[in-house]
């Protein structure tokens, strides 16, 4: 696969296609599919392999969207949208399959808090790395609080 083959393919992932270059809000339109996939494809799996598919997404991620910020020419486009899927996926993994529609929608609401939002240390790590590697770990840190609310309002359910 030639370079320019390689940089449409990875670019195409990192903006989940369409999802990226939707109009106003890319990263809640890149949520909202998140969150759909989500549950149609993470939470039936059962839950020891989740957390090994969310790694397998992190690695491709980071290669995505460190090939999108150079072909795009910016560093954290807004139409890079794959870490959206990253953080909303690690957000979600204390639901299980079956999981009522609306505590999906509370992941999606809590994660959208904390990625737009961006508390001690969701705004740092996005400072700290480069590339791709700190376009996907914010939003990591921002799924694992909407993770810790997640968890917190199944247990007292």
């Amino acid at each position: 696969m030639n370079d320019q083959t390689q940089n449409r393919l990875l670019t195409g992932l990192a903006t989940m296609g369409p999802i990226g270059y939707l109009p106003k809000m890319p990263g809640t339109w890149g949520s909202l599919a998140a969150a759909l996939l989500g549950y149609f494809i993470l939470l039936p799996l059962p839950a020891v392999v989740r957390p090994a598919v969310i790694m397998v997404v992190l690695a491709v991620g980071v290669e995505a969207c460190t090939r999108a910020e150079i072909v795009l020419g910016k560093k954290d486009p807004g139409c890079v949208v794959f870490d959206e899927l990253f953080g909303q996926w690690v957000a979600m993994l204390p639901l299980a399959a079956g999981t009522p529609w609306w505590m999906v929608a509370v992941s999606f609401v809590l994660f959208r808090i904390f990625d737009i939002f961006k508390p001690w240390p969701v705004g740092k790590i996005e400072r700290s790395y480069e590339g791709g590697l700190g376009v996907m770990l914010d939003d990591g840190a921002a799924g694992v609080y909407a993770f810790l609310g997640v968890w917190l309002l199944a247990a007292l359910l």
